[in-house]
């Protein structure tokens, strides 16, 4: 096997010094064109690649972001949503050649996590996800000097760079899709109201009922996972007078309540009517397919990835906003139960 070629090579080939290679192949001003092309050339015909270690001793960065979730390992690998912002994350970072540095711990590892990336240099930034009501990481972030975004709002970001989606005015769209559907009976399973976005979309579909003239819904946690959706949806179908429609904090819980109501033996959209919030890639695959709020996790990855890789180029970088969530109507959704039909009746048709 031959050598693998290193810098000096590239040098030699090029007619140029070792140091000139570094500052072109680092992407460093003050090398003229002409230079830079016959590097580059040299490079490309001797196939040589930086060592990552050498690259960040040069640069002084670590080719790395951080991402450190705070949910259950098992809770992640289900939830659709994650695997998608990822690969919105990565879409954007394997372009310069950095790499992604995941970190799953539990809230009592969470600030040491966050110092030990930072003492060890391990990343050059981190993106800041799922921000809750007295989250302490936008000041440890600022006081560990470790370039961070802040993602899904600014509420409690403090001064960090943002990247946004208002999820307002789509869980209002949903409320009045339902009504103009002839429901009344409108229930809620929420996300963990430790999250800002959790309590912001509760509160957006509280607001829509109230807009529409209906009083509160029933309210239950779903937890943002598949069995913490199935348990809701089974309590609500248990009420003298349950629900003729039920909105979901997101997709997963949203299927798992489809499939619970299902069991019950109601059929879904005729006796019951369910919208999600995502649009994850099966929700367009259940039976019947998941009417739901889209909002584009990759999209969210890449944008968000973007904005860091800004920081940490440039010291500095401003506040994005996507594209609002739009609702997607699909099957699931449909005209409120006649009198006499199941939904109108117990939870078990009586």
């Amino acid at each position: 096997m031959s050598p693998r070629p290193t810098i000096a090579d590239v040098a030699a080939l090029a007619g140029v010094s070792r140091a000139t290679v570094s500052f072109v192949l680092n992407g460093r001003p003050g090398v003229a064109a002409a230079t830079q092309e016959r590097v580059r050339a040299a490079a490309a015909q001797l196939r040589w690649n930086p060592s990552r270690t050498a690259r960040a001793l040069s640069t002084g960065r670590a080719r790395a972001v951080g991402l450190v979730l705070t949910r259950e390992p098992e809770l992640i690998g289900v939830d659709p949503f994650y695997p998608a912002f990822i690969a919105g994350v990565e879409s954007v970072i394997s372009q310069s050649g950095d790499g992604l540095m995941l970190q799953i711990c539990g809230p009592e590892n969470e600030v040491e996590t966050y110092r030990r990336l930072a003492a060890d240099r391990r990343v050059d930034g981190v993106l800041l996800t799922d921000l809750r009501v007295d989250d302490p990481r936008p000041a440890l972030v600022g006081e560990l000097g470790l370039p961070a975004v802040a993602v899904g709002g600014r509420e409690g970001a403090a001064d960090l760079p943002t990247v946004n989606l208002d999820d307002r005015p789509v869980v209002a769209d949903a409320v009045r899709h339902l009504v103009d559907l002839g429901h009344r009976r409108i229930a809620y399973v929420a996300g963990p109201l430790e999250y800002r976005h959790a309590r912001r979309r509760r509160q957006a579909w509280a607001e829509a009922l109230s807009d529409t003239g209906l009083p509160l819904g029933l309210v239950l946690p779903g937890g943002f996972t598949a069995a913490g959706g199935a348990h809701a949806t089974q309590m609500l179908l248990s009420y003298a007078k349950p629900p003729t429609a039920i909105m979901y904090a997101n997709d997963l819980s949203a299927t798992a309540g489809m499939a619970a109501a299902q069991a019950a033996g109601l059929d879904l959209p005729r006796d019951l009517s369910v919208v999600g919030f995502d649009d994850i890639s099966l929700a367009s695959w259940t039976r019947p397919s998941l009417t739901t709020c889209r909002a584009d996790a990759t999209s969210w990855g890449s944008s968000s990835a973007r904005t860091l890789m800004e920081l940490i180029e440039h010291g500095t970088a401003g506040d994005v906003e996507m594209e609002p969530a739009a609702l997607v109507v699909r099957s699931s959704t449909g005209l409120v139960p006649t009198p006499g039909t199941r939904a109108e009746g117990d939870a078990h048709g009586s």
